[in-house]
């Protein structure tokens, strides 16, 4: 968690003493800490954590204690309000004041009190309005005091200190999003392989280093593993240790009533499960079997995995999906699933003995149950409706801004990892922040702000996206734009050292944009050009250059930040490169065997080493810090025929020449024009071209609206970055009056086309889809509009998995000289990241045409 997010100006931590501040370590020696001998069992545990984080820091030895009789000097207390006795006694003395927390939701403050108790010289209080509020208290001065959330789960180092003080004051933070959480999927063979080798299965010893991470990322909810797995059924210790650690325990979104759905299929003996999950057939043993899970959940059931006799911490989620995640039967009636939820909210009535409206219960609304949703299915107003992207990182429906609020809110479910068409992305992040947060700041902006839940996959190599949705979840307001673009030099900082933010924030950066331009499992020979643009060779070049520049910051690094920084940033790009490498080997080949020419053999062999080098950087990765990873890069991504993933690598077909003629080929990449520094004075000009291609970002003049501009936002998007409206959620334009302008220069009459490159969002609102206008010179308006159906496939297919939309305008009979384009506002969501003006040279290629020239 980034201090700088926080909701008042945090503690300032510096590494030398400070006299007028807290010592949290003198002298090589960590400040005791106390935590009251009655504390609720997270709240002790995270003492002792945050204890050990003094330990990693300093090297000292940490003292924890339960009493503060003798203790002299200087003391951490940490406790939440109404569970410590000292606490509350430092409150009612005036000598902390909690106002700004107290009956606050996970609300934490930091407090350097003086002499608050006799013989104590000063101490630093960490105080929650609950017990997550005190863990996050802890965990995020651990942060600014060196220990990363990563530290364990990526290796990264700390950093050793001899002296941390922290200055005098008070500082509150509190989340405004109110459960944040992630969900372990697809987690087979590379999360599922790992935990079975390292802990004989995903049991609570996995999941304790999960809770953990989760906490010191600042969330509170899981979804957890549920590829054939059952937290509730593996391992009943496993909700013992989620207790232990305060975490809010969920089911995914069609496993409903805290019962994971491969539960249905245990047990067969009860004669309860097992049977047809047909609410229609079935209906009795359904509703016994859901029974089940609420008694466990309170902590009063049979059914295994109910140690806890107090409840546990959850949030149901409630509906019905078909088994195994598919859609209900075609034609289910809207009325079914209000019955069946009406039926679920009885069944949490009966077993907790309050109102349903007592109990926190979310309904996903997933695929085709919006549609359901959409037609009117009714939902209580309590429950969090769950909307959801389209699982490639498009949010498919936001809450109207004209509606009554509903007690329960809206929530968002989105994705990192997916399994499904057009083809699963499991393998490796190919996740830009930028998108994350053009994506999440909409919903929140719209007030999804209940619930926010990604899909992780295998946790492992998400570390970069994870980290930054949950500083985006923990203050979304305070992800500004600004604040996106600082985000990864200041993440990088944290992990890897300030003197290395900038470049290796650089590298990830980068990075995402090259492997988010088409998901990796869908590159082949043939996605990118070897004809124009020299395309191919370029998009290759382009990672090459970017594995050499990873490299070079992998040898800067001390020995200590190496295996960090490679599971972080290191085989992410290597392992791209060397793909790339592999199938702009294999296009060649493709290309030159089929003329005879012997290089093409050459070619052939370069490929299969490529896809060796492919499974060495596997092992190499598994076999980090002694094999601590072993098989969490065990994905396979190469060879894919259709939408699911091969179950072994399969080496691209290469064609090799039996008589080969003299070898003559050489590789040429086009001139390409970048302009190193562009002006708002400049204009384009097609030349012997046939096209004006300009980068979004480069209009010559912007008109705003009263309560909306125009933002750029860096690096969004396949190329340079795009420009958006915001805020986001602003109502719509007129189509005449808010405008981009761009002064291009024609060396020739032309009936022109103009091609605008948009990101494939999508109609949030269900309204008929997203619009802008556009004109040249003073030629009226012509109204462009896009419509992306997931459910309908074939547009949406292409669009997500060449991750853009091309909106197409013709304008006849543009003379010889200078025009300029105009971009005009309608709705919000369109992310307009390139346009690129035909006049009559225009090549087929898939990224389009670099950048025009430009001149005064």
């Amino acid at each position: 968690m980034i201090a700088a997010l926080a909701m008042t100006a945090a503690l300032a931590v510096e590494f030398k003493p400070d006299a007028s501040g807290f010592a949290l370590i003198h002298g090589g020696k960590p400040a005791v800490v106390y935590v009251d001998a009655g504390a609720e069992r997270p709240v002790a545990r995270v003492a002792v954590d945050f204890a050990s984080d003094l330990q990693k820091v300093s090297g000292g030895a940490p003292t924890v204690v339960h009493d503060l009789n003798g203790v002299t000097g200087n003391v951490v207390i940490i406790g939440d309000i109404g569970h410590s006795p000292v606490i509350d006694g430092l409150i009612k003395d005036g000598k902390l004041k909690v106002d700004a927390i107290s009956g606050q939701w996970e609300a934490y403050e930091q407090a350097v009190v003086d002499h608050p108790l006799p013989g104590i010289d000063k101490a630093l209080v960490i105080v929650g309005s609950d017990k997550r509020g005190a863990i996050f208290g802890a965990y995020d001065l651990s942060a600014r005091i060196g220990v990363s959330p990563w530290y364990w789960w990526a290796d990264v180092p700390v950093m050793h200190h001899d002296e941390v003080s922290v200055a005098e004051g008070v500082a509150t933070d509190r989340p405004k999003v109110k459960y944040r959480g992630f969900f372990i999927n697809d987690e087979d063979p590379s999360f599922g392989g790992w935990a079975k080798e390292k802990f004989g299965g995903v049991n609570h010893q996995a999941y304790a280093h999960v809770f953990e991470l989760l906490l010191r990322l600042k969330g509170d909810y899981l979804w957890p593993a549920m590829w054939g797995r059952s937290i509730y059924d593996d391992d009943p210790q496993s909700l013992d240790t989620a207790d232990e650690y305060g975490v809010v325990l969920g089911t995914s979104h069609h496993e409903p009533m805290t019962r994971a759905q491969v539960e249905w299929h245990r047990h067969t003996d009860s004669g309860i499960t097992g049977g047809a999950w047909d609410y229609t057939t079935n209906a009795a043993n359904l509703r016994a079997f859901w029974r089940g899970g609420i008694e466990r959940a309170l902590g009063s059931s049979s059914v295994s995995g109910s140690p806890n006799k107090k409840g546990h911490d959850y949030v149901v989620t409630v509906g019905m999906r078909g088994d195994g995640d598919k859609p209900m039967s075609e034609g289910t009636a809207t009325q079914l699933l209000e019955q069946i939820v009406a039926d679920q909210r009885q069944i949490i009535a009966d077993v907790t003995g309050k109102p349903a409206d007592q109990t926190p219960q979310v309904w996903a609304l997933y695929k085709e149950v919006q549609d359901y949703y959409d037609h009117g299915m009714k939902v209580p107003d309590d429950v969090t409706l769950l909307f959801s992207d389209d699982n490639w990182g498009q949010l498919r429906r936001l809450p109207d801004l004209t509606a009554k609020p509903r007690a329960g809110g809206y929530g968002i479910y989105y994705h990192f990892d997916y399994v499904g068409g057009p083809r699963n992305y499991k393998w490796i992040n190919t996740n830009p922040i930028e998108k994350t947060w053009q994506q999440m700041d909409l919903a929140y902006e719209a007030g999804a702000t209940q619930l926010w839940i990604v899909n992780v996959g295998d946790i492992k190599p998400m570390e970069y996206p994870m980290s930054f949705f949950f500083d985006m979840a923990w203050n979304p307001a305070a992800m500004t734009p600004e604040a996106l673009k600082a985000y990864p030099e200041r993440w990088a900082g944290q992990q890897f050292g300030a003197a290395h933010g900038a470049e290796i924030g650089d590298v990830l950066t980068r990075y995402s944009k090259y492997a988010a331009r088409r998901k990796p499992e869908l590159v082949d020979a043939d996605s990118f050009s070897l004809d124009n643009y020299g395309e191919w060779t370029r998009v290759d070049w382009a990672f090459d250059g970017l594995a050499k520049q990873a490299d070079e910051l992998d040898r800067a690094l001390a020995s200590g930040q190496r295996d960090a920084f490679t599971e972080v940033v290191g085989y992410e790009v290597d392992a791209q490169a060397n793909l790339y490498d592999l199938y702009d080997e294999v296009a060649w080949n493709h290309r030159l065997a089929a003329s005879g020419d012997g290089d093409a053999n050459a070619l052939a062999d370069k490929a299969e080493v490529a896809f060796k080098r492919d499974g060495e950087l596997a092992r190499e990765y598994n076999g980090l810090d002694g094999g601590k990873w072993d098989h969490m890069m065990d994905q396979t991504h190469i060879g894919y025929a259709n939408w699911q993933q091969p179950e072994t690598q399969v080496m691209p077909a290469l064609v090799r020449v039996a008589s080969p003629r003299p070898q003559t080929w050489q590789k040429v990449v086009e001139r390409v024009y970048a302009p190193a520094s562009w002006t708002p004075e400049q204009c384009f000009f097609d030349g012997a071209d046939g096209y004006i291609s300009i980068e979004a970002e480069h209009f010559n003049r912007k008109v705003d609206g009263a309560d909306v501009h125009w933002q750029v936002i860096a690096d969004l998007g396949r190329t340079l970055s795009s420009v958006i409206s915001y805020p986001q959620v602003a109502a719509p334009s007129d189509g005449r009056s808010m405008r981009l302008e761009y002064d291009v220069a024609l060396t020739h009459d032309a009936d022109a086309q103009l091609n605008l490159y948009l990101a494939p969002t999508l109609d949030t609102a269900g309204k008929g889809g997203l619009h802008l206008t556009v004109s040249i010179d003073d030629r009226p308006p012509q109204v462009l509009s896009f419509n992306l159906d997931p459910e309908g496939k074939g547009a949406w297919d292409k669009a997500v998995s060449d991750n853009i939309v091309v909106l197409k305008a013709p304008f006849a009979g543009l003379k010889a000289g200078p025009h300029t384009i105009k971009v005009f506002r309608i709705d919000g969501n369109v992310v307009l990241e390139k346009l690129v003006l035909d006049t009559g040279g225009l090549k087929p290629s898939y990224l389009g045409p670099p950048e025009s020239q430009a001149s005064r």
